[in-house]
């Protein structure tokens, strides 16, 4: 067992025991998510489960979707379900690491690309791909990948 996924579980056990539904739902949540992936890895061959790194993408998944159905929410004017899907992304969030801010996405993009030698605009993926070996979890790639791209170009 990984220590993501025991660190999940045993959020799961304290909460059922201070009857905390709302946050319960939500681990219960993040733990069918890890289980269906344990299920789909099975589906290819692999007996071991998901790793840490496979949940904290599930994880980073989870929160970008309910970024989405939070502002959705928002601008059909539900804010009731709006704070839910924000009160579930407080609780995944206590499972990712800490987010990167601006300036150490700029440094970390900086030295991806000198360690690879990228120096154009075909080497993106590259940097994307390093980028997402190391900091999977503490960036999101869907702004980062313009930063990218305007240093390659620029």
């Amino acid at each position: 067992m990984t220590d993501l996924r025991a660190r999940v579980g045993d959020a799961l056990k304290q909460a059922m025991k201070d009857k905390a539904v709302d946050r319960l739902s939500t681990l219960r949540l993040i733990n069918a998510a890890i289980k269906d992936k344990d299920i789909d890895l099975r589906a290819e061959g692999r007996d071991e489960g998901v790793e840490d790194g496979e949940v904290l993408q599930i994880l980073g998944k989870m929160v970008k979707q309910r970024g989405e159905s939070a502002r959705a929410y928002e601008e059909a004017s539900r804010l009731d379900l709006a704070e839910r899907e924000r009160s579930e992304i407080l609780v995944i969030e206590e499972f990712l690491p800490r987010q990167l801010n601006e300036a150490e996405v700029t440094k970390a993009v900086d030295t991806a690309i000198s360690e690879i030698g990228a120096d154009s605009i075909r080497d993106m993926g590259k940097v994307m791909g390093a980028l997402k070996a190391r900091y999977t979890g503490q960036m999101d790639f869907a702004t980062v990948g313009p930063v990218v791209k305007a240093r390659l170009c620029g």
